[in-house]
C-alpha cells in the first residue's frame, strides 16, 4: 500500500503492476510463516511455544503438507514477480530469487540465520526496503528518494512485530538453542529496541513533512503504540505479551494507511 501509495506521488501508478506486487507480498509473507512453521516443527524448537500454535509442532498438519503449502507460496509469488519482471527489468529476478531464498534460510537450512540474531536485518530489508521500494520500482520504473523514506518507517514497525515476537518467546528460544536477536540482547535491551522501531517512524513522518506536509495525517496513528509500548516498557513477558503483538500489527496498519493517505494528498491542499 506504501510503494503504491508513493508511485501515485511520483505520477506514475499502474494498478495491474500494484496488484501483481501485493501478490507477491502476500505470498511471500504467507510462505514464510509456512516455512518456519515447518522448519522449527521439525526442528522441536516449537516444543514450548507460548504464541499461538503451529501447525507442525502441534500435530494439526503434517510436516509434508506444510512445507508443500510453502512452496505453493513461493510458486505463486515466483509467477507473479516473473510477470513483473518481464515488464520492467529482468534484474527483478535476482531480487526475488534473494527473498525467497531469505525466506527459506530464516529457519530452514543447516545453519538458520534467524538462529544467529539476523532475523530482524531481513525482515528490514525484505519486507521494508524491497517491499515498498520494489512496489514503486515496477510502476515508476526508477528508484526515487521518496520510496526509500517512505520504505524506512515501514520497515522499522514491521522489525517492531518480530521484535515483540522474540521478546515473548526468549525463554523457550533461549532453551532451545535459538539465539534470536532478543536472546543477544537480553530482556531489557530488547524493550528498548521495540521501543525505538516503534518511536523511529513517526520521527521519519516530521521528516518526509519537509517535502510532503501532508503526510503529517500519520502522526494521530502514534494513538495505537501506546498500548503495545505500555506492556513492552511495563515488564510484561510470556503470554502476556501476546496482546502487545497484535496491538503492533494494528499500530503497523493504522500508521501505513495514514501515511498513503498522506503521500495521496496533493501538497497544496
Amino acid at each position: 500500500m506504501a510503494g503504491a501509495a508513493v508511485a501515485v506521488a511520483e505520477g506514475g501508478a499502474v494498478w495491474w503492476r500494484a496488484g501483481l506486487a501485493l501478490a507477491v507480498a502476500l505470498a511471500l509473507q504467507v510462505g514464510v510463516n509456512y516455512a518456519n512453521d515447518y522448519s522449527d516443527g521439525i526442528r522441536g524448537t516449537d516444543a514450548a511455544r507460548v504464541g499461538p500454535t503451529r501447525l507442525v509442532a502441534s500435530g494439526l498438519a503434517a510436516p509434508r503438507t506444510v512445507l508443500g503449502a510453502a512452496l505453493a507460496c513461493f510458486g505463486l509469488a515466483g509467477a507473479a514477480g516473473l510477470a513483473l519482471a518481464a515488464a520492467t527489468t529482468w534484474w527483478l529476478l535476482a531480487v526475488g530469487t534473494a527473498a525467497i531464498a531469505a525466506a527459506w534460510f530464516y529457519t530452514g537450512g543447516s545453519r538458520p540465520y534467524g538462529y544467529r540474531a539476523l532475523g530482524e536485518v531481513s525482515v528490514f530489508a525484505f519486507f521494508g526496503l524491497v517491499a515498498v521500494v520494489g512496489t514503486a520500482y515496477v510502476q515508476v520504473e526508477r528508484l526515487t528518494p521518496l520510496a526509500f523514506a517512505v520504505a524506512v518507517p515501514v520497515g522499522l514497525l514491521i522489525c517492531a512485530l518480530l521484535v515483540i515476537n522474540n521478546l515473548r518467546d526468549i525463554p523457550g528460544d533461549a532453551l532451545a538453542g535459538k539465539r534470536t536477536l532478543a536472546v543477544v540482547l537480553g530482556g531489557p535491551r530488547t524493550r528498548v529496541l521495540y521501543a525505538g522501531c516503534v518511536v523511529v517512524p513517526f520521527l521519519g513522518v516530521l521528516f518526509l513533512a519537509v517535502a510532503r506536509p501532508m503526510v503529517l495525517v500519520a502522526l494521530p496513528a502514534a494513538v495505537l503504540a501506546v498500548p503495545p509500548l505500555r506492556l513492552a516498557l511495563g515488564g510484561a513477558t510470556g503470554r502476556d505479551l501476546v496482546p502487545a503483538l497484535r496491538d503492533t500489527g494494528r499500530l503497523l496498519l493504522g500508521y501505513g494507511i495514514l501515511l498513503s493517505v498522506g503521500l495521496l494528498i496533493p501538497s497544496g491542499g
